[in-house]
């Protein structure tokens, strides 16, 4: 068994998140976002030995963390992919999905991978180093449009046009390589006094396009009905409005736009049940002791059991 690594990434609401998936110690769970593994540890120690637990994690940084154990399946692998993933591991159903849909505080705190406004590091923001595209290739090579689309759609900025005329209007001066060049080029867009969350949404914005996360969170969370047991939990911490927009919008409605689908006899056609009718947050003691868990929102969901006879 490794030991705790909370250096890597302090897990949010941890107490909170093992009380949602409410463990069955023989049971099959899967933590989609293994990062330090604070989570997976926590979950592993509540299975018995006819317990499974798979967990996914596209940074290759991540498997650093993983640790022996018959019971225990690392998948390097983008969490978009589950459903096949589980197939190839002989999985079809599950008892259990833990998603913490945040940046580790590794990726944070690693200045060279380009996601913190702190320092001075190369336009990157992969979570998947081996992805081709880069903060760079966004800031350097997008048009226009689609600059305005990820910082009004992403960054929900409202002058994501100035911005986006602003990269152009600076990158005919050359190439902008570093984060630090790219807010000195955007400075003049930023809000008096506000420039630390200006900052911040524009460097979230490129990330959600360089990741693809919307699309990933999107085709995971339409799987996992399918890779769940009834009576199955689904458990998953979002850090944004966009994030939480879709987990709530899929559980309370069990499509992803929200608009509510009846079968002929007037019931609500949705896979899942919600357990918390409104999202968890951290304590101030848990908000204080870890800045990072400030923004997030948990949100627990079961998977509807089939009543008989149907």
């Amino acid at each position: 068994m490794a030991n705790s690594n909370n250096t890597y990434h302090i897990p949010v609401m941890l107490s909170e998140c093992l009380e949602g998936l409410n463990i069955n110690p023989d049971g099959v769970y899967v933590d989609v976002t293994f990062g330090g593994g604070g989570h997976s540890r926590a979950i592993f120690e509540k299975l018995s030995s006819k317990g499974k637990l798979i967990v996914f994690d596209q940074d290759p940084d991540a498997k650093r963390n993983i640790w022996e154990a018959p019971n225990f399946y690392f998948v390097a692998a983008n969490f978009a992919f589950i459903q096949n993933h589980l197939r190839l591991l002989g999985i079809k159903e599950v008892d259990g999905i833990l998603a913490d849909l945040g940046v580790s505080s590794h990726q944070f705190d690693e200045e060279q991978r380009g996601f913190s406004i702190r320092g001075n590091a190369p336009l990157d923001m992969r979570m998947n180093q081996n992805g081709e595209l880069t903060a760079e290739k966004i800031v350097n090579e997008y048009e226009e449009g689609e600059l305005i689309r990820i910082f009004r759609n992403y960054g929900e900025l409202k002058n994501a046009r100035q911005i986006a005329q602003t990269i152009l209007s600076k990158r005919e001066n050359g190439k902008i390589k570093t984060t630090q060049e790219f807010m000195d080029a955007i400075f003049k867009c930023a809000p008096k006094f506000k420039d630390h969350k200006f900052f911040a949404q524009v460097f979230q914005a490129i990330r959600i396009e360089v990741n693809q996360e919307m699309d990933v969170l999107e085709r995971f969370l339409t799987q996992t009905a399918s890779v769940l047991k009834p009576g199955g939990r689904l458990v998953v911490m979002s850090y944004h409005s966009l994030e939480d927009r879709l987990v709530k919008n899929y559980m309370k409605r069990g499509n992803l736009s929200g608009e509510i689908e009846k079968d002929f006899f007037g019931n609500v056609l949705k896979p899942f049940d919600e357990i918390v009718r409104h999202p968890i947050v951290p304590s101030e003691e848990e908000c204080e002791n870890n800045s990072r868990a400030r923004s997030a929102k948990l949100r627990i969901a079961e998977k509807r059991k089939v009543e008989e006879g149907k």
